[in-house]
């Protein structure tokens, strides 16, 4: 998705930018620090792939609008500044905090997801949608069932050194 977004968008860097532990949503089952490295370890030797670990900071608000707040001061209003998100959270944009000034404050690209239709006038990112999940990777884990097609080498072998979503 990442390779797919830069061709698309000729842009110098993604960000990767892990969530906290919001009020409004569950916390995600890997600690911040889990997540961190499994995704240093899936982004090496990838010049065009950045970390930022701004969202698990202690008191971190969780909400997108202030995270692209601070992006847009540190980077200045000249930057373009992307949002990347699944067709599926983009469906429910309108539900976020303060969806107005996310539009605004950044461009907004979608990935397709099966079964989620898109309405005109929204970047998608073209490429095959992809039929796994984040949440279907971490059940096969549970179930102890082989997920290298689906993740780096380097993120397999984490996940069952440290025993997560087992």
């Amino acid at each position: 998705m990442a390779r797919a977004a830069l061709d698309e968008l000729k842009l110098e860097t993604i960000l990767f930018m892990p969530t906290g532990a919001p009020r409004y949503r569950t916390p995600a089952a890997a600690s911040g620090e889990h997540r961190v490295a499994m995704l240093r370890l899936a982004l090496a030797d990838n010049d065009s792939y950045e970390i930022d670990a701004r969202e698990l900071a202690p008191g971190a608000s969780g909400y997108t609008i202030d995270t692209l707040k601070e992006l847009r001061l540190e980077l200045g209003a000249d930057t373009e500044l992307w949002l990347l998100l699944g067709a599926d959270q983009y469906a429910k944009l309108d539900t976020w905090h303060r969806p107005g000034d996310v539009k605004r404050l950044a461009k907004i690209a979608v990935f397709a997801r099966p079964g989620i239709s898109l309405h005109k006038g929204v970047a998608v990112i073209p490429m095959k949608p992809m039929q796994i999940s984040a949440s279907e990777i971490r059940a096969r884990v549970a179930r102890g069932e082989d997920i290298s097609p689906l993740v780096p080498a380097a993120v397999a072998d984490y996940l069952g050194r440290h025993r997560l979503y087992a």
